[in-house]
């Protein structure tokens, strides 16, 4: 058995099971889940159907690199989103797989006490990817008194010599934050000092309001730099609302992609022909995506004008998140604002302590609440009314 199992921490919807245990809310109320990140927004026909039209595929063997048609898709798309030439791609069965399996393939454990540098609060993925790896995750608080900053300049040189591998998300999750190319620019200063390897998380990258997010391959071209050390992960599931298809890329630094692909290779990890082509009609049509915008911005303008009398809360730069803090409507820890809420008002959210780990003498999840408005119009606006008498009459 692998001794660095014993490492791993109970992943937070299990925590949030537990915490909800014998619990039963009212009946006369209907369930509203806001608490975990899966967009309920209906899936294009188009991308339904390029699925079934392609089930022929079933009967080939995948490469792991992917299908010439798809990854052309994919660099298209980064051609035209990011305004810099097509860099050198993998297509990936989701981020959350990669992301794993990318600290495996890049983790030096010849070296004594590596290290994983993750914002904290975090998507947890990171920690146990650097854990299996037979690393040790290190965490940056992102708080209110920083603006949610992933400050990693601030960590001292004997700290940063140990760090193989940076984990940067942008959108954040959950803070919605995006990276400044100020910040960009110090993470890449500081990988070319101390040679660690960024991965920049950017699955939310298509839910925003009015500036596309800054992604870390276009704030290298703005920097004149080349993709040394830096891999960007991105995924259809929140873009084009297919988590079922698991469907994502990863692309930058070519020496570590033909790496990636051959620990891939061997790990088995190619992606169904037909969901290679379902993925490459998704990556070519902006229509869908134009309108999914649409309607989390409905959202936020509905849901943010009911909250914000109670909660401390703000739109986010992107993403479909709200990071709410419970302090002015109530003296109870997150945990139990989340219990409360579910048996008084059967609306799901997820404790922002659970998305973050102690670090530095605080824990910068606690007394927040991750609201995901992910369900439809109505439900989500219903659900913050209920949460909004929940604090009133608290």
């Amino acid at each position: 058995m692998n001794p660095n199992l014993h490492r791993l921490q109970p992943y937070p919807f299990e925590k949030l099971g537990r915490l909800f245990a014998g619990i039963t809310p009212p009946v006369d109320l209907h369930p509203i889940r806001l608490s975990i990140g899966e967009p309920q927004h209906a899936t294009p026909t188009f991308i339904r159907q390029a699925l079934v039209d392609h089930l022929d595929g079933l009967s080939h063997y995948p490469a792991t690199q992917g299908s010439d048609d798809l990854r052309h898709a994919i660099g298209e798309w980064i051609a035209h989103r990011y305004k810099i030439a097509p860099p050198a791609v993998l297509p990936v069965n989701g981020s959350r797989e990669a992301l794993f399996a990318f600290a495996q393939c890049v983790a030096d454990t010849t070296q004594p006490d590596g290290l994983v540098l993750c914002p904290n609060p975090f998507y947890q993925i990171y920690e146990g990817a650097a854990c299996l790896a037979g690393l040790t995750p290190v965490f940056c608080n992102q708080t209110p008194h920083n603006h949610f900053a992933f400050d990693i300049a601030k960590w001292p040189d004997d700290v940063l010599r140990r760090v193989q591998l940076v984990y940067a998300c942008s959108p954040g999750n959950p803070t919605g934050r995006v990276l400044s190319l100020q910040e960009w620019n110090t993470l890449f200063e500081l990988s070319d000092r101390y040679g660690f390897v960024i991965a920049s998380d950017e699955c939310y990258s298509e839910i925003y309001f009015d500036t596309p997010p800054l992604g870390g391959l276009e704030a290298a071209h703005q920097l004149n730099r080349d993709h040394r050390n830096l891999v960007m992960f991105s995924s259809l599931s929140k873009r084009s609302n297919v988590p079922g298809l698991r469907s994502g890329f990863v692309a930058g630094d070519p020496v570590i992609l033909e790496q990636f692909r051959l620990y891939r290779t061997y790990h088995g990890c190619a992606m169904n022909p037909a969901v290679q082509s379902a993925s490459a009609a998704a990556w070519r049509d902006e229509i869908h995506v134009q309108e999914n915008r649409t309607l989390y911005r409905e959202k936020f303008a509905r849901v943010l004008p009911i909250l914000a009398p109670y909660l401390e809360v703000d739109r986010p730069d992107a993403g479909f998140y709200l990071w709410a803090s419970v302090s002015k409507c109530a003296t109870l820890p997150d945990t139990e604002f989340a219990r409360e809420l579910y048996r008084r008002y059967n609306v799901t959210v997820l404790p922002g302590s659970f998305l973050a780990r102690e670090a530095h003498g605080i824990n910068p999840g606690a007394n927040f609440i991750r609201i995901a408005l992910v369900a439809p119009l109505d439900e989500c606006e219903e659900a913050a009314h209920r949460i909004a008498d929940f604090c009133r009459n608290f």
